[in-house]
């Protein structure tokens, strides 16, 4: 299903829609503010099999982001961070940046692996913050990608629901999105790094 916000945000109709697909284990489309992602809510461990199997990766293999609306949540899936880093992290925030941090003993359980480090998003889009507010948890995030030089399936979103309607439940129609991915950063050491520049710019 394409579901339309024809740029005027989310309704409250449609924001029930969405939370109910979500609440169901339903994987979703949405914009952020660089490509469009793909995910479900954080308590969705059974959806982990199927995002990744959408992504044709195993779910080890598939990186993984959470998206927040704010930092208030950010210690129940990571270890304590220093008062430096945390007014780093707000410094940027919401924007096109993922900030990579130690993981707590909360995520294995949520990945299903050993996985050690975790991906934090606040992304600057209203739509997915709507999504995100209203659901209560975090989206559990994996970017969408498509064959090099092929960027509408990844911008526009009636290419976007051609591609990956018959895999999700729902898609939901933010306008194009960006073509460049988010700078990830390494927040896991004394000094940050840059693991991959994106849009955001330091």
């Amino acid at each position: 299903m394409l579901l339309k916000t024809y740029g005027q945000g989310l309704q409250a109709k449609q924001i029930d829609h969405i939370v109910e697909c979500l609440r169901h284990g339903g994987i979703i489309i949405y914009p952020t503010d660089t490509v469009y992602g793909m995910g479900t809510g954080l308590s969705n461990v059974r959806s982990v099999n199927r995002l990744a199997q959408i992504k044709y990766k195993r779910k080890e293999d598939l990186n993984y982001t959470i998206l927040c609306h704010d930092l208030s949540k950010l210690s129940h899936y990571t270890t304590p961070i220093s008062n430096s880093l945390f007014r780093f992290i707000k410094a940027h925030i919401p924007g096109p940046f993922t900030f990579v941090l130690n993981a707590n003993n909360a995520i294995p359980k949520i990945f299903q692996s050993k996985k050690k480090t975790i991906g934090i998003r606040v992304p600057d889009n209203p739509i997915v913050c709507q999504i995100v507010d209203a659901l209560g948890e975090p989206l559990l995030n994996t970017s969408i990608d498509a064959p090099e030089n092929e960027t509408e399936y990844i911008t526009d979103p009636e290419a976007i629901h051609q591609r990956y309607g018959k895999f999700v439940d729902l898609v939901i129609d933010g306008g194009f999105g960006e073509i460049k991915y988010s700078t990830v950063l390494d927040c896991t050491q004394d000094e940050i790094s840059i693991i991959r520049q994106g849009i955001g710019q330091i």
